[in-house]
């Protein structure tokens, strides 16, 4: 079988696929992931060494039965706590776990669920990160949409009656510049209550000058908190600076950001240690920040062109439960994402649980809403970044919401 790996270098140029060549097979041509680029800002902050301190240190396998019982026993759940919940011990115990996941949600969320819709508006992107369908070696149909086409979809999602989007755009300066990315979202306050963005990491000044813009809260993936596996998987571009993207939420604070939002993508590396960095990070940046609205993500890695390269570790839909049910008896004010790479009948579930906040209406193509919501083929549209197993509508799935007992929310925020 041919290594997925390789399967564009036809589409590439000779010096394109020579520099690609010589990122998989010399390590000695590639940037350390722990020096700054030009322009990267540097903050003075100790997040990043008590989150990895705490990671180092943690076994899983130490923990016992015991260890599990004595954390749900307790009424607030401490670190070491959190890592017995996240431990394989604590695998036999999943339905206690889910029990008390369900009372710290019902207790500070009610039964509410919120819902979104992503938006896509460019794919082009520098880096080269292995197991991603935007990377920059990936022949993939790349695309930019104008103010106009941005427009255009963000009137088609507000007619559904979405109140929320979050706007995406590959990892390229070049093409999708802060100033671009400022004015769609100011865009998108004219349709919208709440606007997020999931970008390319940025400076201080650069979040508050989006912020201004109409930005309420900023998501970043840190993919994979394990250093070794990162530079494995992200050989070239700004996103190999791992430390850049680590301190990225804060700066977003530190700029008057309303909200952060943190997630690992996880199969990428040890899922366990990559879920503990992931609520680490958000614990310690909340009692840091403490007027910050905090949230978590767990996507698992999707199929995509080029990721069966990477050997992903093989995370399963009871191990993501036990992830959700931990962060939420660890972090129980804490907004906790589900996105649609996940089924809709976990989605359902899960909802009732531990998560509190759902997409709808998703598409991870650019400039491809009008197909998805009407029906009319648009030719002009740029390639998905992965695929997701639940496409339900923002009204399918405002109406099984609330078949499960549920009440969904579309915002809840006043601006004064």
């Amino acid at each position: 079988m041919p290594n997925q790996f390789y399967v564009d270098s036809q589409f590439l140029s000779p010096e394109a696929l020579a520099r690609k060549h010589e990122l998989e097979n010399n390590p000695a041509s590639r940037k350390d992931i722990m020096e700054y680029l030009p322009g990267m800002e540097i903050i003075q902050s100790d997040t990043r060494q008590k989150v990895m301190e705490r990671v180092a240190s943690y076994a899983p396998e130490q923990f016992t039965t015991r260890d599990v019982m004595r954390a749900l026993e307790h009424e607030h759940c401490t670190i070491e706590d959190f890592q017995a919940l996240l431990s394989p011990a604590a695998a036999p115990l999943l339905e206690q776990m889910a029990t008390r996941a369900r009372k710290e949600t019902v207790r500070h969320f009610g039964n509410t669920v919120y819902l979104f819709t992503p938006l896509y508006i460019a794919n082009y992107c520098e880096n080269y990160c292995v197991y991603c369908g935007f990377n920059c070696y990936n022949h993939i149909r790349r695309m930019r949409l104008n103010m106009e086409q941005i427009e255009h979809e963000m009137k088609i999602i507000a007619a559904s009656g979405m109140e929320e989007i979050l706007i995406l755009t590959g990892e390229s300066r070049a093409k999708s510049n802060v100033e671009y990315i400022g004015d769609a979202c100011a865009l998108a306050r004219k349709y919208f209550r709440l606007v997020g963005i999931e970008v390319y990491p940025l400076n201080t000044d650069e979040y508050k000058y989006l912020h201004e813009r109409g930005v309420d809260y900023v998501t970043v993936f840190q993919e994979t908190y394990d250093t070794t596996r990162y530079e494995q998987l992200h050989l070239a571009g700004h996103k190999r600076v791992w430390p850049y993207r680590f301190d990225a939420q804060e700066r977003a604070l530190m700029a008057g950001m309303r909200g952060v939002a943190f997630s690992a993508l996880l199969g990428l590396s040890d899922f366990r240690k990559d879920a503990l960095a992931t609520g680490l990070h958000a614990y310690f940046l909340q009692r840091k920040y403490p007027f910050a609205e905090i949230s978590l993500s767990c996507p698992r890695l999707r199929p995509i062109v080029n990721n069966e390269a990477i050997n992903p570790q093989d995370v399963h839909e009871r191990q993501l439960c036990q992830i959700l049910c931990a962060y939420r008896i660890f972090l129980p004010f804490a907004g906790i994402t589900v996105s649609s790479r996940e089924s809709a009948s976990f989605r359902n579930g899960i909802v009732k649980i531990a998560a509190t906040k759902i997409s709808a209406g998703v598409s991870t193509g650019i400039g491809d809403h009008e197909s998805k919501y009407t029906g009319k083929k648009n030719d002009d549209e740029g390639d998905e970044q992965f695929e997701i197993a639940d496409a339900r509508s923002l009204n399918t799935m405002y109406k099984d919401m609330e078949a499960e007992g549920l009440q969904p929310v579309l915002n809840d925020y006043l601006y004064l």
